[in-house]
C-alpha cells in the first residue's frame, strides 16, 4: 500500500505531519487544496492556507474507502510533480 500511495493523487486527501526538521510544523492538519514539485498547500480547518516542503517533513496521509486506513509517508518520496509520480521508479529508503 504504501508504495501505491506515491502514485497516487494527493489533492483532497487529509494530511498530518508527524515529523519534521521545522518543529513548528509538526501536528499540523489539513485538507491537500495543491501540490507542487517540493511543496504541498493545506487547508487547516479554520480555512487558512499553509504551504509544507516535502523534503523536511513525515505527513500521516489519512485515506477513507471501507475503512479509515493512516499511512506515514517520508517526504522525500514525494518530492517531484504529481504527474512523474506515476512514471519514477521507486527508490526503497527503507528495508521492511
Amino acid at each position: 500500500m504504501s508504495q501505491n500511495i506515491l502514485r497516487h493523487e494527493l489533492i483532497g486527501l487529509n494530511l498530518e505531519v508527524v515529523k519534521s526538521t521545522d518543529s513548528g510544523l509538526i501536528s499540523t492538519k489539513g485538507r491537500v487544496i495543491n501540490e507542487t514539485r517540493n511543496t504541498l498547500v493545506l487547508e487547516k480547518e479554520n480555512g487558512k492556507e499553509i504551504t509544507l516542503v516535502k523534503e523536511i517533513s513525515t505527513f500521516r496521509i489519512q485515506f477513507e474507502s471501507e475503512n479509515v486506513v493512516k499511512i506515514d509517508i517520508d517526504g522525500r518520496l514525494l518530492v517531484g510533480r504529481p504527474e512523474d509520480r506515476l512514471k519514477r521508479k521507486i527508490k526503497q529508503l527503507y528495508s521492511y
